[in-house]
């Protein structure tokens, strides 16, 4: 795998942390700037709704730039934003900043994947995806945690400080490693791109990703709430099990991304049915402290392995369209991201109890395999779709 790709997942390590921190922060951020918990948690879904809507809509405006170029854009101005965000003494700068900075990470996001596929060549897309959402991972285990550290230590403008800090290495990195290539002037416009999102197989893959991405950060959102009313651990186990879920993911992407480019098919029906299987159980036996921790690792790992490898097969399908394919790619993980915990906060509100997040979770996933079912019925997706075979055709199509 050629080193500029482990750079990106290095940037999409900053970005995923900064996505993922605010989690940690709302009360001193809310404290400081004096506005309610309401007000400082909407700086979550504005990141979120900035990553859905921008990461196409960037995506065709940077169609055209070379990669090198977009990628430096979207990372220094990522950068900067974050740096406002910790100078800033106004509410209403810092919500700015807060989208600024997620349609910059949506742009880099799907430009870095067309750029690590197109960098690790026709048959390692799965294995350069998994590289980048290592770094979504890698943030939930590590970089969250460190936020919330920083957070407790010096403040919460000290956590914006760390992610522009780690976002510097990355713009030295990208500017030395990824290749400046120009424009090729026979690439595809946004016109040509678009086409590809009128093939039935496309939508599907990226309906199927959004779906199980919703029920991966339903079950995530609410695990604190579960380990501790239902498995009754103390709060003090709340970061080791936010971790051993990130654990889990990392291991899940790393070997998802492995066996993408080759047996996707027995990734997508197996990994799909255990996590259909997986989420009712884990609802059924929270309250058994071993068989919960082991859940939890086993379902981010599943999580993730497939969703990665739903986003493989999304780039693979989209290969007339790589620029914008990676655009879709993200708003539809984000799609899942903000839903799924909508969704999950609804049953809680609604009085089901602090286990109904994971049936949600289930029924997410049954709604995915549902779709898979009829679609293949239909013959949008065919029988060995995600299969060997047809990834091999794939492969020398795109020669």
């Amino acid at each position: 795998m050629p080193f500029a790709v482990y750079v990106l997942g290095l940037a999409v390590f900053a970005q995923g942390t900064s996505e993922f921190m605010l989690s940690g922060l709302v009360e001193d951020l809310a404290a400081d700037l004096g506005v309610s918990l309401q007000a400082a948690g909407s700086l979550t879904s504005a990141f979120a709704v900035g990553m859905v809507v921008g990461a196409p809509l960037v995506a065709m405006l940077s169609l055209r730039w070379p990669r090198r170029r977009a990628l430096l854009a979207f990372l220094v101005t990522f950068l900067l934003a974050h740096v406002v965000g910790a100078l800033t003494d106004s509410f209403e700068v810092l919500f700015v900043t807060r989208v600024v900075a997620a349609l910059a990470n949506a742009g880099f996001l799907a430009v870095g994947l067309a750029t690590a596929g197109s960098l690790a060549g026709s048959r390692a897309k799965g294995r350069a995806t998994s590289v980048l959402l290592s770094g979504v991972t890698l943030a939930c285990v590590a970089g969250v945690p460190l936020g919330a550290v920083l957070s407790e230590v010096w403040g919460w403008r000290s956590a914006f400080w760390g992610v522009a800090l780690l976002s510097a290495p990355a713009v030295l990195a990208v500017l030395r490693s990824v290749p400046a290539t120009p424009v090729d002037p026979a690439a595809p416009r946004v016109r040509h791109e678009l086409r590809a999102f009128r093939a039935p197989r496309l939508l599907v893959i990226l309906g199927l990703g959004a779906l199980v991405n919703g029920a991966t950060f339903c079950s995530f959102t609410y695990l604190a709430p579960v380990f501790t009313h239902v498995t009754a651990l103390g709060s003090g186990w709340v970061p080791a099990v936010l971790a051993l879920f990130g654990i889990g993911s990392f291991v899940g992407v790393n070997v998802g991304g492995r066996l993408a480019d080759a047996r996707s098919g027995q990734v997508l029906a197996v990994g799909g049915a255990a996590l259909l299987v997986g989420w009712p159980v884990f609802a059924l036996t929270a309250a058994n402290p071993v068989v919960a921790l082991i859940l939890v690792f086993v379902q981010g790992a599943l999580s993730f392995g497939v969703g990665s490898t739903l986003i493989a097969r999304a780039l693979y399908t989209a290969s007339d369209a790589p620029t914008l394919g990676g655009g879709f790619a993200t708003a539809a993980l984000n799609v899942g991201a903000a839903a799924g915990p909508a969704l999950g906060g609804l049953a809680l509100g609604g009085g089901l109890g602090h286990r109904s997040p994971l049936v949600v979770s289930a029924v997410l996933v049954g709604v995915a395999l549902a779709v898979a079912g009829v679609a293949r019925g239909a013959g949008v997706l065919g029988a060995t779709e995600f299969g060997r075979t047809r990834e091999r055709s794939d492969v020398r199509a795109l020669r």
